[in-house]
């Protein structure tokens, strides 16, 4: 086994490649229209998987092909928390600065939304809009953002690592 194998670093290094991809799915996702859509919204977990099986498999082979089922966590939990970071920190600057106006029609989609399910009525609609409204300020965004990707990488690295844990031929090494 290699002592000098550091998780952190490969996990930084696959936080950056998965938020980086986050990004541009976004992008796309934005630019088509599509942010909205359930089902491609959806591909965000696949790449959040993915960077995790990469991450995961990478330590593993450095690590004289060990991994343990805490170390694939931890890994898998700062790898999540830096591509959460960078995501969200370009979220916010998406939403700021590149395209302000997708707040408001976002709102606008949502007003449509349950305008069509006939379920409430327009003060409930109304209300319901106003308090959206709150939760949209750049900081909120930004901190929702992080521990969100925290807890959906924690729950999905539970997952990858016990299917990628492996343990030692022998114990007593």
């Amino acid at each position: 086994m290699n002592d000098d194998v550091s998780s952190a670093r490969v996990a930084l290094k696959w936080g950056l490649i998965t938020g980086v991809a986050l990004i541009v799915y976004s992008t796309l996702l934005n630019v088509l229209g599509q942010m909205t859509n359930g089902w491609l919204t959806v591909v965000v977990y696949v790449i959040i998987v993915v960077g995790l099986v990469l991450g995961m498999r990478e330590f593993r082979s450095l690590n004289g092909d060990y991994l343990t089922f805490g170390q694939g966590m931890g890994l898998g939990a700062l790898l999540s928390a830096v591509a959460g970071m960078i995501s969200s920190t370009y979220n916010v600057l998406y939403n700021t600065v590149i395209d302000p106006g997708l707040q408001e029609r976002f709102m606008n989609n949502m007003r449509e939304q349950l305008e069509d399910q006939g379920k409430l009525s327009d003060d409930q609609i109304d209300q319901a809009m106003k308090i959206s409204k709150m939760f949209q300020s750049p900081g909120l965004q930004f901190v929702a953002g992080i521990f969100g990707s925290i807890l959906v990488g924690v729950f999905l690295s539970l997952i990858v690592a016990a299917v990628l844990r492996r343990h030692k031929a022998n114990p007593f090494e």
